[in-house]
C-alpha cells in the first residue's frame, strides 16, 4: 500500500472499527482473493473476537496487503452494501489524489446517519452542513512561516485572514502527514496515560510522606486528557502492586493508539543499570528498577506498541547528592529561588535494599526503540518538591506543555522544562534530563 492509502486509511480507521460490519465482509475479501483463508482466520480471532476487535485487525492488516488494497476493500465495501464507508473513503482518497501536497483532515459523522460526500475545499475551514461537519485540504499556502516545522520551511507567503486557534491545528496537521519525519498522533484517545502517584509510604520503608504530589498529580491528570489521552490514575501502591498496573497496561489492546505515557510520582534511589538509571519505591519501600518498569513495554510484553512512542515521566530523586549549583549572573530576581523551602523525594540510605536494587536493574532489555525516560533530575541526585505548589520538575512541565506543546516537538519542550527547572533555586539546584530513544519527532495532539 502506498504512503497516502496508508495515512488515508489510518486517519478514518476510528469511523471504520465503530461501523465496518465485518461479517458480511468474508467471501468478498476471498473472492477478490485481497485476503487469504487463514488470514480471515486469525483475524476472526483477534482479540477477544468481537466485532471491533475483528475491524480493528482487519483495518491493520489492510496495509499489508499491496498497492490495491484500498481500492479493492473499497469494491468489497460496495458489494456487501455498506456504501455510505466506500463512497467516503473513496472520495477522500480522490481528494488527495487530485492535490498530493495537501493533507485531508477527516471529520466523523455519528454512527448511523447519513454522511455526505465530502466537500475538499482549500480555503474553507470546518463548515457546519445539516449538522455534520465537511472536511477540508490544507495546502501550504494556509501556514505563515512562524507555523510552518523548520523542516517544512517555505518562501514566506502573504499573511492569510486570521482564523485564530485554526492556525495550530493545522501546523500540527501538515507535519503528522510526513511519517518520515514524525510519529502518526491522530487516533483520538491518542493512547493510555497511567499516572502512579504514591504519597503515603509504611512506617518500616523509612520514607516520608510526600506532601504536595497530588497537586502534581491533578495537574499532569488534567493535562494529559487536554493531549487526548485516556487517563487513569493509581495511587499508593507496593512495588509489586506497580508491576502488575504496569503489566496490566501493557497487555491491553494498544492497535488502534498511537502512544503511550506512564507518570510515576514517588522516592526513588540510584541502581546499578544496563540502559535506563535509578529504581522507583513502592509505598512497601521495596524498589522496582526504571529499567524494568521500561522492559515491561517492550515488543515481547506490548506488540501493540511496536513502533510507537512510548513515553515515561519519572518524579524521583535518583539518589541521595544534594547539587548545590556554583555561581553565575543572575539574569532577574525571580532566579534568586522560591519562598518556601522544598522537600527532596530521596530515599534513606538503606544498606539491606541495594542488593535488591541492583538484582532488579541488572534485568536484561532488549534494544531500545521508540522510547523515551524523562527524569526529574540528574541520577545520583535528590530531586525537590515544594510541599504547596508541587514538585519542581512536574509544576515546570505542566507549564510548558500548556504553552508550547501545540507548536514544538517533545524534545524542544524538555529541553524548555530543563532550562526552566536549572534556573530555579539558589542553595539547592536541580537539571532534568531524558534517554532518548525516538526515531521520529513525537507532537502532541492538541
Amino acid at each position: 500500500m502506498d504512503e497516502a492509502d496508508r495515512r488515508l486509511l489510518r486517519r478514518c480507521r476510528v469511523r471504520l472499527v465503530g461501523e465496518l460490519q465485518v461479517a458480511s465482509l468474508w467471501d468478498a475479501l476471498l473472492n477478490r482473493e485481497l485476503f487469504t483463508p487463514d488470514m480471515i482466520e486469525d483475524i476472526q480471532h483477534a482479540g477477544s473476537g468481537s466485532r471491533r476487535d475483528q475491524a480493528r485487525q482487519l483495518v491493520t492488516d489492510l496495509e499489508t496487503r499491496g498497492k490495491q488494497a484500498l481500492p479493492l476493500f473499497i469494491s468489497c465495501l460496495e458489494d456487501t452494501g455498506q456504501d455510505t464507508l466506500a463512497s467516503f473513503l473513496r472520495t477522500s482518497r480522490q481528494a488527495v489524489s487530485r492535490d498530493p501536497e495537501a493533507l485531508v483532515s477527516v471529520v466523523l459523522a455519528p454512527t448511523g446517519s447519513k454522511t455526505e460526500e465530502p466537500r475538499v475545499t482549500k480555503r474553507d475551514l470546518w463548515q457546519p452542513a445539516q449538522g455534520k461537519l465537511t472536511p477540508m485540504v490544507l495546502g501550504p499556502e494556509e501556514l505563515t512561516p512562524a507555523q510552518r516545522r523548520p523542516e517544512f520551511l517555505r518562501p514566506e507567503l502573504p499573511r492569510p485572514v486570521d482564523t485564530g486557534g485554526f492556525r495550530d491545528v493545522r501546523a500540527q496537521e501538515r507535519l503528522r502527514g510526513n511519517t518520515d519525519l514524525a510519529y502518526v498522533m491522530d487516533a483520538d484517545p491518542c493512547g493510555y496515560c497511567l499516572i502512579v502517584n504514591n504519597v503515603n509510604f509504611c512506617p518500616a520503608s523509612r520514607l516520608s510522606l510526600r506532601t504536595g504530589s497530588h497537586v502534581d498529580c491533578e495537574k499532569l491528570q488534567h493535562r494529559f486528557r487536554q493531549l487526548h489521552f485516556s487517563v487513569e490514575v493509581k495511587c499508593d501502591l507496593s512495588a509489586k502492586q506497580m508491576v502488575q498496573a504496569l503489566t496490566e497496561l501493557a497487555q491491553r489492546d494498544h492497535r488502534a493508539l498511537d502512544c503511550c505515557v506512564v507518570v510515576i510520582l514517588s522516592h526513588g534511589c540510584q541502581a546499578s543499570h544496563l540502559q535506563f538509571p535509578g529504581a522507583i519505591y513502592g509505598t512497601d519501600g521495596r524498589s522496582v528498577s526504571v529499567e524494568r518498569i521500561v522492559n515491561i513495554f517492550n515488543g515481547t510484553h506490548c506488540p501493540g506498541l511496536g513502533g510507537k512512542p512510548k513515553l515515561f515521566f519519572i518524579q524521583a530523586c535518583g539518589g541521595e547528592q544534594r547539587d548545590h549549583g556554583f555561581e553565575v549572573t543572575l539574569s532577574s530576581p525571580e532566579d534568586r529561588g522560591s519562598s518556601s523551602d522544598p522537600e527532596p523525594d530521596a530515599a534513606p540510605f538503606q544498606e539491606g535494599a541495594r542488593s535488591s536494587d541492583q538484582l532488579d536493574a541488572m534485568s536484561s532489555l532488549p534494544t531500545p526503540s521508540d522510547i523515551l525516560v524523562s527524569y526529574s533530575t540528574f541520577p545520583g541526585f535528590v530531586s525537590w518538591r515544594d510541599v504547596k505548589s508541587g514538585s519542581w520538575y512536574i509544576e515546570t512541565l505542566d507549564g510548558v506543555l500548556e504553552q508550547w506543546a501545540h507548536s514544538e516537538d517533545l524534545q524542544s519542550l524538555l529541553l524548555r522544562v530543563a532550562n526552566a527547572v536549572a534556573e530555579r533555586g539558589v542553595y539547592n539546584k536541580q537539571i532534568p534530563g531524558c534517554f532518548n530513544f525516538l526515531r521520529k519527532k513525537l507532537f502532541f495532539k492538541t
